[in-house]
């Protein structure tokens, strides 16, 4: 049975990010741009800490990465939702980007469903680069005023991530954790060895 006691250091940070939410929106409800924008980069502190604990600590598991990916995906939600609200004129300027970028993750999110019954947790090379411009942008934006340049690599990015999430996910029959990206994945034993049956 899973409890309190179950979880690890880095467990523990993931949860943090997934507690934290809530608040967050509550900030952005009483419009304190500047404290969200602290907390958030606290959030996405976290999200650095906990994989480099799991992996230091040699404590990494399939709940964690599930966990952590979990943290990851909420965190994300409410970064944007924060710079939606604070800075409402770039997003209706470039909505129809934005959507275009958004759209195959939606997609990506929903054949993960479908086939595995929950989110993947590949925890990719490209992923970790979008997730760190993701953040870069957002804090950058809330902090200051939104980069263009530094938006569009992150749409680049994002793209090129999500098509890698999508080919992998028809390449893994069953749920699978931390396969660095397309190229690992054709020489991994468990993709390899499912197939082999």
């Amino acid at each position: 049975m899973l409890t309190f006691k179950n979880f690890n250091i880095a467990d523990w940070f993931s949860f943090y990010r997934i507690v934290a939410a809530p608040f967050l929106l509550i900030l952005i409800w009483f419009d304190l741009r500047l404290i969200f924008t602290w907390l958030l980069l606290i959030s996405y502190c976290t999200d650095a800490i906990d994989g480099y604990l799991a992996r230091r600590l040699k404590i990494t598991s399939a709940r964690g990465s599930q966990l952590d990916s979990f943290g990851d995906q909420i965190t994300l939600i409410v970064g944007l939702t924060g710079l939606f609200y604070f800075e409402t004129v770039f997003i209706k300027t470039n909505l129809v980007l934005i959507l275009i970028a958004f759209i195959p993750y939606i997609t990506q999110m929903l054949i993960a469903y479908f086939k595995y019954g929950k989110a993947t947790a590949f925890h990719t090379y490209l992923a970790k680069l979008s997730a760190i411009l993701q953040s870069v942008f957002i804090l950058w934006s809330l902090f200051f005023s939104p980069e263009y340049a530094l938006f569009y690599i992150m749409i680049i990015i994002g793209l090129l991530e999500t098509f890698e999430e999508i080919a992998l996910i028809f390449m893994y029959d069953q749920w699978a954790s931390d396969v660095k990206g397309i190229f690992w994945a054709l020489r991994d034993k468990r993709r390899l060895k499912k197939k082999s049956h």
